[in-house]
């Protein structure tokens, strides 16, 4: 899977509404076929800073995702929203869903 870890820092006067903001962007993605998932989360340290984590199934599914037309449109109607450009991390894991994490295994 291409899994991508990005960090989008939001202009202060839009930081309470990014979720409302990015919000059809968000939903589409998340009908993508090749998505395995599309999920925001909001700093504890920095109040307008978004971690987004997605994954999508492959090379193709990721093709797919930055040639659609609601990531065309993102491209347009986020950018005015960010007090920078976002940071990214973005690799192929040799897995398609995530593993537990043994060192703090929940007793049964």
């Amino acid at each position: 899977m291409i899994f991508i870890t990005a960090k989008f820092r939001v202009r202060a006067e839009d930081a309470d509404r990014w979720p409302d903001i990015a919000r059809d962007f968000t939903e589409a993605t998340r009908n993508e076929p090749g998505c395995l998932w599309f999920d925001w989360s909001r700093s504890l340290a920095d109040p307008t800073e978004y971690v987004l984590v997605e994954a999508f199934r492959d090379d193709e599914a990721g093709a797919a995702h930055v040639q659609s037309e609601h990531f065309k449109a993102a491209q347009r109607t986020l950018p005015p929203h960010l007090a920078e450009t976002p940071r990214i991390v973005n690799m192929k894991v040799p897995q398609d869903d995530w593993s537990t994490l043994g060192e703090m295994a929940v007793p049964e």
